[in-house]
């Protein structure tokens, strides 16, 4: 799950952890990344294991904690649920007083700025093997070439589309830059559709999907502690998004909510790019007539086959200053095991990060959730960097002017880069 932005004020309270975590420090007061890996004991856990999870995961995580404990059983796993909404803060507020759990769900966007701190203790280098989970998820967890955590679960993003309208319009799913607009219009055109595609028009996380478009054209977000927003690459693809807006494709307005899976049902929208829950959702309104109405397909590429998409989830990590650090990465390798994660599937439908755990069992039976397992072959993760919440903020709002006409592509992109510069990687 993703992030909204927080206040300068928060990052700059979080940045005060550095001192209160017990890591070793530079000359400059930075915490040394990297400078503990040190494996974890063999045997089964034992003792109390405190882990706090957010939203949906964290009042089904129970579920896991009874699985761990029957092969662990001197263990016990105590889990926190705490809301999304006030779970960046409390993280924060409990890296500062030294008083964290063992384990925490972590959002992918905010890996950067609790490593960068010192709350969380790197990932030991025999735990897992990297090579097992999606290159995207997996390098969400890096920060100055340092994991600090694992890839629990994931999400990324496909192209739905009415397969009726489609057929109607005499389409077959895109798989380029070009294929995609053109049966964005014949679904319009041919297919009866208002609106060919629904893109996001700005607005928070708006970013996630305008992002796919800029790394398949070969852009780059940071190189280093810098901040490379600024290039060709990313002005063609805004471009290139803003084209739908300008050629009545899709509306420069944000959709009310639930207004998206109606309009899909009611063929008022023919398709639109978003991630795994859309399949229940849109089935939640159409009911079983929906189904044989619609498929999911990876995004097409530029100039062809799948390509880039975005990727987030949630990581788990363990802090500095867990009392049972040993046990606690033993809790965060068990999630990681192909079984335990089609376990988790099957408990909460949570996507997993490790591949193998896409080849057998539930994720299978669904041939839609099959296709968010190919788009993950092709993903890419925003950087792990400390500021990452506020530039992406700012690069929603450049979005939304740009869609709407306020400001020429080149010049919202040169606005993005601008504001990132000021704000710095905090590297």
């Amino acid at each position: 799950m993703n992030t909204t932005t927080r206040t300068l004020a928060l990052m700059a309270a979080a940045a005060l952890v550095v001192s209160a975590c017990g890591r070793d420090e530079d000359e400059d007061g930075e915490a040394d990344d990297g400078a503990q890996t040190e494996s974890v004991a063999e045997g089964p856990a034992e003792g109390t294991i405190e882990v706090w999870a957010m939203g949906a995961e964290g009042e089904n995580l129970d579920v896991l904690g009874a699985a761990f404990t029957e092969e662990n059983p001197d263990a016990t796993v105590e889990v926190t649920p705490v809301p999304w909404e006030g779970a960046h803060d409390k993280i924060a507020t409990a890296i500062a007083a030294g008083e964290t759990p063992d384990v925490s769900l972590i959002g992918t966007t905010w890996m950067g700025e609790f490593a960068k701190t010192g709350g969380l203790d790197p990932t030991p280098e025999d735990l897992v093997n990297p090579d097992d989970f999606f290159p995207g998820p997996w390098e969400s967890t890096v920060v100055e070439d340092t994991s600090y955590g694992v890839p629990w679960y994931v999400e990324t993003r496909a192209l739905y589309y009415r397969t009726d309208l489609a057929e109607q319009a005499g389409l077959e799913p895109p798989t380029s830059w070009d294929e995609l607009k053109s049966f964005a219009q014949g679904l319009q055109e041919q297919g009866g559709a208002q609106q060919g595609i629904y893109m996001q028009p700005g607005q928070t996380g708006s970013w996630q999907t305008f992002m796919p478009f800029a790394w398949q054209n070969g852009a780059q977000l940071t190189d280093g502690d810098a901040y490379t927003i600024d290039s060709p690459e990313t002005v063609e693809a805004l471009e290139f998004y803003k084209s739908f807006f300008e050629e009545g494709l899709s509306q420069d307005t944000p959709l009310d909510p639930g207004a998206l899976e109606q309009g899909f049902v009611d063929g008022t929208i023919g398709s639109f790019i978003s991630g795994p829950w859309h399949i229940g959702l849109v089935r939640d309104v159409g009911g079983a007539e929906i189904d044989d109405k619609f498929d999911v397909v990876p995004l097409p590429g530029k100039d062809g086959g799948i390509g880039t998409s975005f990727v987030g989830g949630g990581n788990l990590a363990v802090f500095d200053a867990s009392d049972n650090r040993d046990a606690a990465w033993k809790f965060v390798q068990f999630a990681s095991q192909p079984e335990t994660q089609q376990l988790w599937y099957e408990t909460i439908n949570d996507l997993p990060s490790v591949q193998s755990a896409w080849e057998g069992g539930p994720l299978t039976d669904d041939p839609l959730v099959a296709v968010f397992g190919e788009q993950l072959g092709e993903t890419a993760a925003p950087p792990a960097v400390p500021t990452w919440e506020q530039v992406a903020a700012s690069i929603d709002s450049d979005i939304e002017q740009a869609v709407r006409g306020q400001v020429e592509p080149a010049d919202a992109v040169a606005n993005m880069q601008q504001q990132a510069e000021s704000i710095g990687t905090g590297l």
